[in-house]
């Protein structure tokens, strides 16, 4: 594999593609970390989609990202495309010596998710999967205490994912939403950022059983509860519906360890309601100041995921979720899916 790229000297050229529901939080980052991205082009399968984007970044725009990639020199392609996508988009870029960004999941199959890592890799190119959620101030505390291993032995743990999408979001944007094939379901595309947490917070995972329903008109499930053992020998699980009424309610987590007993709820974990330890440490001070209000789901740490993707591109810093780390939560979701399908619990890790 050659060298990884860096950009030196000059701002990192970024080409955007999929200008749809999830693309103003990168637009946004692009213009907080404006002296050192530049987006100098966008990407869109609708004409009147992409000419109006076009317009108001003042930027070349394509119907094909093969056409993008022939015309404009970039450094980073950001995809934020329907995740069915991802992989053919990704091995597009990968041989036009373009690193990308892709946002969650990274793909809906798993060999698809292989496959983007290993064109990467042939490439000398890097892939950065988006988990923005990993930044918020709440989270990164608890992923402190849990670094400082201060829980001692953990016991439970619980995830909820409350929320609702209505109909009509499945049925808007050409009807790919609740698909298997580009989209997924619940687990999948909606509470993708909580199934991560799984791994990233708690460790490497020995086995899953996942129950789903569906009662939208889509071919995945809305509605779905895993239970999980990790290696560690803690047990937890995790419930997730869309059909919260009447809007988004809850998406929260809560670890009971021998020495400690954390619960971090509101709408997106970004309330921090319980934080009881045994022992006393510094940053117990900053409890109080890491809650925050939000009315958006998504938070507001994809500014802050590009902080370190602007490092990387620099050489500074080592990426914080690459496509490996991509993989483990693609990984667990794979299996919850099998695991629902057969009824039985699934074993990891998967064949590689």
């Amino acid at each position: 594999m050659t060298s990884l790229p860096t950009v030196q000297d000059r701002k990192i050229r970024v080409g955007l593609v999929g200008c749809g529901r999830i693309s103003k939080n990168h637009f946004g980052s692009f213009e907080k970390h404006g002296a050192d991205i530049e987006l100098v082009a966008v990407c869109d399968i609708d004409p009147a989609i992409l000419e109006a984007h076009s317009r108001t970044y003042g930027v070349p725009g394509f119907l094909r990202v093969q056409d993008m990639l022939e015309a404009v020199v970039l450094d980073l392609v950001v995809l934020c495309t329907p995740s069915g996508l991802h992989a053919e988009h990704t091995v597009l870029a990968a041989r036009h010596k373009v690193s990308v960004v892709t946002e969650k999941p990274m793909a809906t199959r798993w060999q698809d998710g292989l496959r983007m890592v290993r064109a990467c890799d042939e490439s000398g190119v890097r892939l950065f999967v988006v988990k923005q959620n990993r930044r918020n101030p709440t989270l990164q505390l608890l992923k402190r205490a849990l670094t400082d291993r201060r829980f001692g032995r953990i016991h439970l743990v619980q995830l909820n994912v409350f929320w609702t999408r209505p109909q009509s979001y499945y049925d808007q944007g050409g009807g790919w939403r609740g698909t298997w094939e580009f989209d997924g379901g619940a687990f999948m595309n909606q509470a993708s950022h909580y199934v991560d947490l799984l791994e990233w917070l708690i460790g490497p995972v020995e086995k899953i059983h996942a129950m789903t329903s569906t009662t939208r008109d889509i071919q995945a499930e809305d509605t779905g509860v895993l239970n999980v053992k990790w290696r560690s020998g803690a047990l937890g699980s995790m419930s997730v519906t869309m059909l919260t009424y009447p809007k988004n309610l809850e998406g929260s987590i809560t670890i009971l360890g021998e020495h400690g007993t954390v619960r971090i709820g509101g709408v997106a974990v970004n309330e921090v309601q319980v934080w009881d330890f045994t022992d006393r440490r510094d940053y117990d001070n900053e409890v109080g100041k890491a809650s925050y209000e939000t009315i958006s789901v998504y938070g507001f740490g994809h500014a802050l995921y590009y902080h370190n993707i602007v490092n990387v591109m620099r050489g500074t810093e080592r990426p914080q979720t690459d496509g490996r780390e991509g993989l483990k939560s693609l990984e667990l979701l794979i299996a919850s899916y099998r695991s629902a399908r057969d009824g039985n619990a699934v074993s990891l890790p998967l064949d590689r």
